[in-house]
């Protein structure tokens, strides 16, 4: 599967674009703005966007769903857990002095264990709580999407409403280092990693696990 990161809005949240190199099915993570560049991106590649798949529901990853969704018409996917937070979006950006459109509701449920398939690759489902109470990693073969989870030498935020540190922790520990140490982390802010890397080096997980 052929992984696309781009850097968008205020906040430089990263929204991917997961491709089924084989049939150019492709799922939109977490598209926190700037919907346009990261539909035409999809076009370039030749992709069709199938799904709209959300880490959490934080604004800076939010942001662009319901122009993806006006675009597209495919279905919103969320951890039920989040709901709250997703609702409250719009609200959540005006205390930052933003503006972000009213997202649609989310059209169906991720869960944990649950297997999205995407062309003729999978995308596994791992609820993670900490940085957000819905908050989930989405594992495919050799990598993992991460959202807020753990970034390259660090680790999401927990001091914001639903966060929870110990909560964070023990997801990291649980649901991401027991992926072997090559899988590649696409998280969602700064570069790329992978698990032997923070687990090496990370200041907050070495000796962890």
């Amino acid at each position: 599967m052929k992984i696309l990161g781009f850097a968008v809005g205020p906040l430089q949240a990263n929204a991917y674009l997961a491709i089924c190199e084989e049939t150019g099915r492709c799922a939109l993570v977490d598209p926190g703005a700037e919907a346009e560049r990261l539909l035409a991106a999809a076009a370039s590649e030749g992709a069709q966007i199938e799904s709209i798949l959300l880490t959490h529901a934080h604004l800076d990853h939010i942001g662009g769903v319901a122009a993806a969704k006006r675009e597209t018409g495919v279905p919103v996917y969320l951890h039920t857990a989040d709901a709250g937070l997703y609702r409250a979006a719009p609200m959540q950006a005006q205390g930052f002095g933003l503006q972000l459109e009213e997202p649609p509701e989310p059209d169906r449920e991720l869960e944990d264990g649950q297997v999205l398939e995407l062309g003729e690759g999978k995308l596994e489902v791992r609820h993670t709580p900490g940085h957000s109470p819905g908050h989930v990693c989405l594992v495919g073969d050799g990598f993992a999407l991460v959202g807020d989870c753990v970034f390259a030498g660090s680790i999401g935020r927990t001091d914001l409403p639903g966060g929870d540190y110990q909560t964070l922790m023990d997801s990291i520990t649980e649901k991401l280092l027991t992926l072997p140490d090559e899988t590649t982390l696409y998280s969602g802010h700064g570069p790329e990693t992978t698990v032997g890397r923070e687990r090496r080096t990370n200041p907050f997980l070495t000796g962890v696990y």
